[in-house]
């Protein structure tokens, strides 16, 4: 344990940073822009439990709903299949749908201490957007956080956009998977205590971060990932023929006080994609697969 240890502290400055200038979270956004067609876009959030057992009288009680132990990563992810930000909740007083809620990444946003970008108009449009995260139904709607519309009372519109949140969103499910995939310890339970967890998983980031920029033709090779069609539509990646390994995927939060102004947001954000200048090919097709 002492060596993961020793290779978080080594590696987090160069291969786990957070951006912290307007040009490093551009740069960000850029890529999401040309990657996956999702302007204004600072990162993908995602959460995965990692099953553990722990020695007997560890006095372990993080847990979940059904009783299994586990600790969960809260992780932002770039364009790329990099991690940006990680944090790791272990007590169980946390339930899934709060871990964003009790993370550093959200007390940052809250305070203003990120540097993001000032709102600017999208692409070939003169509506202006605040730069956002993306996320799935397990986290919350905020000016500054994008999710999907609930299922009920669809549209095609509100289908569309939904459709377009989860191409970015795929980002963070394809970079957990990678991890789980590429790094045999997240195959299966882990039997150490969350402590010891904590140091292999951020220790596994970093590694999994300098892979992906150093030796990215072995570690993911062609088609290991999700890729896109020169009609925008896409091709899942052959990792999903392995499964998850020992990370799961979070469940969904209910939401009740969705900020207006994030629904206004969500609403403009509609509206833009099913536009001429935000539309993308096969969007409606692919609205039928989801």
């Amino acid at each position: 344990m002492e060596t993961c240890g020793a290779l978080y502290q080594l590696m987090k400055k160069d291969f786990l940073k957070t951006p912290s200038t307007e040009t490093e979270w551009r740069a960000i956004a850029q890529d999401f822009e040309s990657k996956w067609q999702f302007p204004h876009c600072l990162g993908a959030l995602g959460g995965k439990q990692i099953y553990i057992q722990p020695p007997v009288k560890s006095g372990c009680l993080d847990h979940n709903n059904k009783g299994r132990l586990y600790v969960t990563i809260m992780a932002a992810v770039d364009a790329n299949y990099k991690f940006i930000y990680a944090s790791l909740e272990t007590q169980d007083k946390v339930s899934d749908a709060g871990l964003f809620a009790h993370s550093d990444l959200c007390k940052a946003m809250d305070q203003g201490l990120l540097n993001f970008p000032p709102p600017e108009p999208l692409p070939n449009s003169d509506i202006t957007m605040p730069y956002m995260f993306v996320g799935d139904e397990a986290h919350p709607l905020r000016p500054d956080l994008m999710k999907p519309y609930p299922n009920k009372q669809m549209d095609p519109s509100r289908g569309i956009l939904n459709y377009r949140l989860s191409r970015a969103c795929r980002v963070a499910e394809n970079a957990f998977s990678l991890l789980a995939n590429r790094l045999r310890v997240f195959r299966s339970t882990i039997f150490l205590e969350t402590d010891k967890v904590e140091k292999i998983a951020m220790a596994s980031l970093c590694i999994h971060n300098f892979l992906r920029e150093r030796r990215s033709e072995v570690y993911t090779p062609p088609a290991f990932s999700d890729l896109k069609n020169g009609d925008h539509s896409i091709v899942e990646g052959t990792w999903r023929n392995r499964g998850h390994g020992t990370c799961q995927p979070l469940e969904p939060r209910e939401e009740h006080n969705a900020l207006a102004t994030a629904e206004m947001q969500r609403n403009l954000l509609r509206d833009y994609f099913v536009s001429a200048a935000g539309y993308i090919p096969s969007q409606e097709e692919n609205i039928m697969l989801d």
